[in-house]
């Protein structure tokens, strides 16, 4: 018995050796692509391999699908949520500038009646600023951001763009208290546009005014137009002060007459504060004959 080489039990059969199989297979590889590729017949077979295969092939990219959609909709989330925050921010910026505009277009209406205001009693005017009510509960007064360096005397009248507001009581150096005029303890000389028949109108609480002293057979009718006289020397005449809302001639000899102010007195913002009419000089002495 030899034992120099390995030989394998003759029991078995023994097949082609590797390298031809090999060779034989590689052949018909060859012959397979080629046909193939010559007379596609293998077309019919990919298809159906693909049609089977396809449910494989999606449950395989399933979880990198998902991984990639999640993160997909969650940036995509968060860039929505960061857009939406924005334009609330940009509607609220331009919610707040519309309001402005709009705030500067009222007072800007507002000062441009009272300049036409300023413009009819043809004397001189102070622009102020009301800044807060005056903190007597038990008066209707309310505090000027003008005074005595602005040239805001005790006396004048302060009016709005519809009629008088009040009359200045007290002047500091640059603030100065009106006292409304539905305060109890104001009272303004007045008289009817319609008939010239003149009384004193007092503030009776309320936003309300009473014009009192008057004879109840005085011709004054609701609805009539109050002015101020000037009588005191101290409002300029003509200013509009009040319409007639009701007449009761049956409560005594003096009418019962209650107003309403013209001017938005609980409300206004802007006024004017309106100074003491300049009367004309008086005309110089005639000369004498003195040196004659």
């Amino acid at each position: 018995m030899s034992f120099s080489g390995h030989q394998p039990p003759p029991i078995f059969k023994r097949g082609p050796a590797p390298l031809a199989r090999l060779f034989v297979l590689v052949s018909v590889c060859l012959v397979l692509l080629v046909a193939d590729l010559r007379f596609r017949y293998l077309e019919v077979l990919r298809h159906a391999l693909s049609v089977v295969t396809y449910p494989l092939q999606m449950a395989a990219a399933t979880p990198a699908d998902v991984v990639r959609n999640a993160s997909r909709y969650f940036a995509t989330l968060l860039e929505v949520q960061l857009e939406n925050a924005e334009l609330r921010r940009q509607q609220l910026g331009a919610g707040e500038r519309l309001l402005r505009f709009e705030l500067l277009e009222q007072e800007n209406a507002h000062l441009r009646e009272l300049l036409a205001m300023s413009g009819r009693v043809a004397v001189k005017s102070i622009a102020a600023d009301i800044l807060y009510n005056a903190p007597d509960p038990f008066a209707r007064k309310v505090i000027l951001d003008r005074g005595a360096q602005q040239g805001v005397e005790p006396g004048l009248a302060v009016v709005d763009a519809w009629g008088v507001v009040g009359q200045v009581t007290r002047v500091h150096p640059v603030q100065s208290e009106v006292t409304l005029l539905t305060d109890r303890n104001q009272a303004i000389p007045v008289s009817v546009v319609r008939n010239g028949v003149r009384g004193v109108l007092f503030g009776a609480g309320g936003g309300r005014l009473e014009m009192r002293f008057v004879l109840a057979d005085a011709d004054i009718q609701p609805g009539d137009r109050l002015v101020t006289s000037g009588l005191d020397g101290v409002f300029v005449p003509g200013l509009p002060v009040a319409t007639v809302s009701s007449v009761d001639r049956a409560a005594d000899a003096f009418a019962r007459i209650d107003c309403a102010p013209l001017a938005a007195v609980e409300r206004s913002v802007q006024v004017l504060v309106i100074g003491r009419a300049a009367y004309p000089p008086p005309p110089p002495a005639a000369e004498t004959g003195a040196g004659r």
